[in-house]
């Protein structure tokens, strides 16, 4: 069995990487903010059915990076929690 110094090594790499990953979720969610922005001048106020699924779609990849983010942010609390108790 790992000993608890090796154990918090391996924790801080996991929270570091995930941390990353929520920093690459903001950077996507920037990117599909502006993908919706350029749809909608593209539509110009006229939204053929087209444009206006692929808004809704990107829509819907931003609430499931939301969700993914908010998954990282519990992981990480839950393993940070892991060595309080240690």
């Amino acid at each position: 069995m790992a000993g608890v110094e090796e154990i918090r090594s391996w924790i801080a790499v996991a929270t570091e990487k995930a941390r990353s990953g929520i920093a690459a979720i903001a950077q996507a969610s920037l990117e599909l903010d502006e993908a919706r922005g350029a749809l909608a001048t593209a539509s110009s106020g006229q939204a053929p059915a087209e444009l206006a699924r692929s808004q809704g779609l990107l829509a819907e990849a931003e609430r499931a990076l939301g969700d993914a983010r908010e998954a990282l942010y519990a992981g990480i609390s839950a393993a940070e929690g892991y060595l309080g108790g240690r």
